[in-house]
């Protein structure tokens, strides 16, 4: 009663094996990878214009306190003068509008408004203003 075990194989040639993908797969796995890429490549732009505009912000900044630092350094011993002007050139297209406003005899308002050139005209519209630094200025004595 003891039966033998016979072990069966199966050959199968290599030209009749499956290798590869389907052009089904194929198709499905690249419109799966085009609609995963799609809204990353929209984003990476979008944080790509929004770092440069923060980039000129920040740039605007440090010219217009670089210019208040000046205003103030020259107001000890000049705090008659008027020191408002337009369009002043602050390098590398960055452009700025100072206001100077009479407070009391003490005290004066300086207004900084600095911006990016953008259309290289020379002068900074509304619209091109990025940053708007106001101080006070007291007479020292």
């Amino acid at each position: 009663m003891c039966r033998k075990l016979v072990k069966k194989t199966s050959f199968i040639p290599m030209h009749k094996s499956r290798s590869g993908f389907t052009l089904t797969e194929v198709l499905v796995a690249s419109a799966l990878l085009i609609s995963a890429i799609i809204p990353i490549l929209h984003g990476m732009t979008s944080v790509h214009s929004s770092s440069a505009l923060i980039e000129q912000r920040i740039r605007s900044l440090d010219l217009a306190q670089a210019k208040t630092d000046e205003i103030k350094a020259r107001s000890v011993y000049h705090y008659s003068n008027n020191f408002g002007q337009n369009n002043v050139s602050l390098g590398d297209g960055y452009m700025a509008n100072i206001s100077d406003s009479v407070v009391n005899s003490n005290l004066r308002k300086i207004t900084i408004l600095a911006g990016f050139d953008g259309d290289s005209s020379g002068s900074l519209s509304s619209s091109e203003v990025l940053v708007t630094l106001s101080t006070y200025l007291a007479r020292r004595w």
